[in-house]
């Protein structure tokens, strides 16, 4: 009789190692989705994926369902960080202030993202549509200063930031003073 402890589970393999394998298998899937979005942007597909990682396409899809899915979990630490940082400006007491200071820095992290100004500029996924949301309320926040278009929208931030953003990714730019440098273009956009 063999105790609890050595008995194998019925694949052979031990829980805790299947576990270990697991946590294995899952960084290798983030590291090799991380290294392809940043190559070749989100038109990367997740068999590529899978293959870059070096495991089968269901180990992919059993943790990450769908392609959004994975997307997701690699942005998902950077759009919640991204959503402080919108929801501090629109803390301001000078809304103005709060937006001129939250475009430079917004920019500068995208700048060194690609997952991140992808995932931004589409807003299809629900984070990064929230986000631009609070964007544009920030942007509104700052139309009684006097130094916005009192006419600036939702629509405008999509327009002008998220065209901006999804410029530079389609040109292939990475520099971040470029990206800062079109960041105080967009604010400028904004002027009256």
């Amino acid at each position: 009789m063999t105790s609890p402890g050595s008995s194998p589970s019925p694949t052979g393999a031990e829980p805790s190692h299947r576990r270990l394998d697991a946590r294995r298998n899952h960084e290798k899937i983030i590291a090799a989705a991380r290294e392809l979005f940043g190559e070749h942007g989100l038109q990367v597909t997740v068999p590529q994926v899978a293959e870059r990682a070096g495991v089968g396409r269901a180990t992919v899809y059993r943790s990450y369902p769908s392609k959004d899915d994975l997307i997701l979990a690699l942005a998902r630490e950077q759009l919640q960080a991204l959503e402080r940082l919108t929801l501090t400006a629109l803390d301001s007491t000078d809304a103005y202030q709060g937006l001129r200071d939250y475009v430079p820095e917004l920019f500068e992290r995208l700048a060194h993202d690609r997952v991140l100004a992808t995932v931004f500029f589409e807003a299809r996924l629900s984070p990064a549509s929230h986000l631009l949301d609070l964007v544009g309320r920030l942007v509104e926040a700052a139309i009684p200063s006097g130094r916005i278009r009192a006419d600036a929208d939702q629509l405008d931030v999509r327009v002008v930031l998220c065209g901006t953003v999804r410029q530079l990714i389609a040109l292939d730019q990475w520099d971040p003073a470029l990206w800062r440098r079109y960041g105080e273009m967009v604010l400028n956009a904004f002027h009256p």
